[in-house]
């Protein structure tokens, strides 16, 4: 058991200093950076921040112009899908006309033979 807490107190030690180790390191690197290597990156920074902002709005804009193509081919199938929709109707309609038509034509045919009996009755 006093073992056990050697060994774990003994690795806690070897972290904590291999941890202050690197802070060290971390701020000697931070240290050693000068104002003029800050102004150079944050130069860097503001150049991608607007090249992405550019990209951003490159593919805003292609997003935009595929989003009108496709409400404009939308539309148009809308408008194709009534124009069959109106020919069915329009069929529809035609057929039933030409029920109708038929129909009428009986009746004219049956309306002449009247009349031509009724001018053989006349005339006799």
């Amino acid at each position: 058991m006093a073992g056990e807490r050697k060994k774990i107190l003994m690795g806690l030690a070897v972290a904590m200093f291999l941890g202050i180790a690197v802070y060290l390191r971390l701020w000697s690197i931070d240290y050693a950076i000068s104002s003029d290597d800050a102004e150079l990156i944050r130069r860097q920074f503001d150049l991608a921040n607007r090249e992405a902002m550019d990209e951003s709005a490159e593919w805003r804009m292609k997003y935009d112009e595929e989003a009108e193509r496709a409400a404009k081919c939308d539309k148009e199938l809308i408008e194709i899908k009534q124009k069959v929709d109106d020919a069915a109707s329009i069929n529809q309609q035609l057929v039933m006309l030409q029920k109708e038509n038929l129909a009428l034509v009986g009746r004219i045919e049956a309306l002449k033979k009247e009349l031509d009996a009724a001018k053989l009755k006349c005339h006799s």
